[in-house]
């Protein structure tokens, strides 16, 4: 299965599960071409790059949409214990998960990965490690305590606007 590099931060996690920034109409058709049948948004809908109205663009391409508005500066359990519950709705189904640069969904997969699916902590930090490692609030979130005094840090070459 391909990859499409074109959309910011793009990552594989597995065969049925990638991540990314935000999409274009046009990228959302190309997700929806490689197989994929549900759409989660972690981002604002408010934000300058959110699609008008993602839910009808992902509906319209046949795909399911879930959205889980994830406030960047305010990451809370209830935000992760609704994306565990909708990932378990999901089930194996063929899934993209997307915010604005891919930094809220990285740290959720990896808590996910870790937390529910018990993956290697240093296999299940790899996706995000190289999108960011995140400082403040999301260190706290990650339950990482040594990087909560820190700012958040993009990888190399990453794109964070």
């Amino acid at each position: 299965m391909r990859d499409l590099t074109d959309i910011d931060n793009w990552r594989r996690v597995s065969d049925r599960l990638t991540t990314s920034g935000q999409p274009n109409e046009a990228q959302l058709a190309e997700v929806q071409r490689l197989g994929v049948t549900h759409v989660v948004n972690l981002g604002m809908h408010d934000h300058e790059r959110a699609l008008p109205d993602e839910g009808a663009s992902v509906a319209a391409l046949g795909m399911t949409y879930i959205h889980i508005p994830v406030e960047f500066g305010n990451p809370t359990e209830a935000d992760f214990q609704k994306f565990c519950a909708a990932m378990s709705e999901i089930g194996e189904a063929s899934t993209h998960v997307h915010c604005i640069v891919n930094f809220r969904v990285t740290a959720f997969i990896y808590r996910y990965q870790r937390d529910v699916l018990g993956i290697d902590d240093d296999k299940a930090r790899a996706i995000m490690e190289s999108v960011w490692r995140p400082g403040g609030v999301w260190a706290k979130f990650i339950g990482d305590e040594t990087g909560v005094e820190l700012p958040h840090r993009p990888a190399p070459g990453a794109k964070t606007k």
